[in-house]
């Protein structure tokens, strides 16, 4: 181990059970999902209503407005409900019910953080600094989602957390979100779908075009196709696909930030959205937005994709393009560097990769970085969040695992103008998994997915073995001596 002195806070976020969010279970066997509504619909509305009351009295305290969600069941089922009766209220909410249940979003863990400076630092004491801090949060079957916290960093780099809300809330997507024709048609091509079916879509669409016409644009191609054409159909619904992989969300600007839940939207991701690296990113006429890259999960493969908000409330969830759009890891430079975006990734498996682009949606070209040097990250190194810039350079926080699996936390940096070219590098880690640290779902891990500088202390929150989360900081100052010594 270095002999930095790394100051490990008392700070530990550890997953909360009772947080939990209402999700549709609604059986795949659409004769099952007819039988249990048909259970409901022979209830006398006497019954039906003492068994909402019934409901109502368990869980109406654990969620802001219980009745939504179950409406929102109710009409996913509702085209299965045979009946020409106009069905109560009270129905509605019951057989919502029959298809509803709460989901615990963090009962398992909830690790991996990443910090940013929060779009608001108004009223914030001199010297200090409001920050948000996204976590992966996990629950039943293994399903990871977005979280967020909110807090304070002092003048004497204390840190702060915020209360936070019992309460949790998904946001609403947006029904009709746009799409840019050239971000969609190169991933088409690279996918293998660059076809007549597909122009045939896509060329009566304008260069920005929403889902709904890109759903009378379907509808029409499938109208004029016949059912047992298969190469079409499976191009058709490629299409439909992507698009739904690209979507929007929206808070309530009342929601407190702890209590804002990005989960599983699109098929991709329905088995995770886990290790959002967010960046506070500054363009060149300086306008501000935020990034976040994160992999998708659906059980299966991977797929990386970007995150794009500027207040935390609206969210643009979008796909990514190029060849080097692969494995994990990605992590988005604050800055463009000579007019062009750049990016760290994972190709390999084993090495931390480098590439630059036009446009931070298509990646192309990765060069490696940093292979493994030292016995702690001879398995593998990889980054732990976005660069962050210094007057020495790119200081890159990374990871590097090595005998029994252990994964611990070191730094590296780059040149400011061409981050191709390494400065230094830590021979020994920063922070290794010490004591309760190495007890966890996936033992012996320290692992950050961001960090940030705030005067001159590295504020660098941290997992413990895939379980909870905590915060550690070192003097940026005493850092970069130690990397350019």
């Amino acid at each position: 181990m270095n002999n930095l002195n790394l100051r490990r806070h008392e700070v530990v976020l550890l997953p909360e059970s009772a947080r939990v969010i209402i999700r549709a279970f609604i059986p795949a066997d659409p004769l099952r999902l007819a039988a249990i509504a048909g259970r409901a619909l022979a209830l006398t509305e006497e019954e039906v209503e003492m068994e909402m009351r019934s409901v109502h009295a368990s869980f109406e305290a654990r969620h802001y407005d219980i009745e939504l969600p179950l409406l929102n069941h109710y009409a996913k089922v509702q085209p299965h409900i045979f009946t020409q009766r106009p069905l109560s209220r009270a129905r509605q909410l019951l057989i919502g019910a029959l298809f509803s249940g709460e989901y615990a979003l963090e009962s398992a863990a909830l690790f991996n953080p990443s910090i940013v400076p929060h779009p608001n630092q108004c009223n914030v004491p001199e010297g200090s600094l409001r920050f948000i801090m996204s976590l992966r949060a996990t629950g039943e079957g293994h399903i990871s989602s977005i979280e967020f916290r909110t807090g304070i960093i002092t003048a004497q780099a204390d840190i702060l957390i915020d209360p936070v809300s019992r309460y949790v809330t998904m946001p609403e997507v947006v029904t009709n979100p746009s799409y840019h024709k050239r971000s969609f048609l190169i991933k088409l091509h690279e996918m293998g779908f660059e076809n007549e079916s597909a122009r045939a879509v896509m060329d009566p669409l304008g260069e920005q075009f929403t889902l709904s016409d890109l759903g009378c644009s379907l509808a029409r191609l499938r109208g004029e196709t016949l059912p047992g054409v298969q190469d079409v159909h499976s191009t058709l619904d490629y299409i439909q696909w992507l698009a739904d992989s690209n979507y929007e969300l929206l808070f309530p600007a009342k929601i407190d930030l702890s209590e804002r839940i990005i989960f599983p939207v699109s098929q991709n991701e329905s088995n995770g959205i886990e290790d959002a690296r967010f960046v506070r990113f500054i363009d060149d006429d300086g306008a501000i937005l935020y990034y976040a890259t994160y992999t998708a999960y659906n059980g299966r493969a991977i797929l990386p994709q970007l995150i794009e908000t500027e207040d935390f409330l609206h969210f643009r969830v979008l796909t990514l393009n190029g060849n080097a759009v692969q494995n994990k890891g990605m992590a988005l430079f604050p800055r463009r560097i000579n007019g062009r975006y750049a990016m760290l990734s994972r190709q390999d498996d084993e090495n931390l990769f480098i590439m630059f682009s036009d446009n931070p949606h298509h990646w192309n070209d990765p060069q490696i970085l940093l292979r493994p040097a030292e016995a702690w990250e001879s398995v593998k190194i990889g980054n732990c969040g976005s660069p962050i810039e210094t007057e020495a350079g790119w200081l890159v926080i990374t990871h590097g695992v090595g005998p029994m699996r252990t994964y611990c936390i070191g730094a590296a940096l780059l040149d400011l103008n061409d981050p191709t070219q390494v400065i230094g590098r830590l021979r020994e880690p920063l922070l290794c998994p010490e004591g309760i640290e190495r007890e966890g779902y996936v033992p012996n891990v320290v692992y950050s997915c961001g960090s940030l500088i705030h005067g001159n202390q590295l504020i660098m929150p941290y997992a413990m073995s895939d379980k909870s989360s905590a915060v550690a900081s070192l003097a940026l100052d005493e850092l970069l001596k130690a990397l350019t010594a």
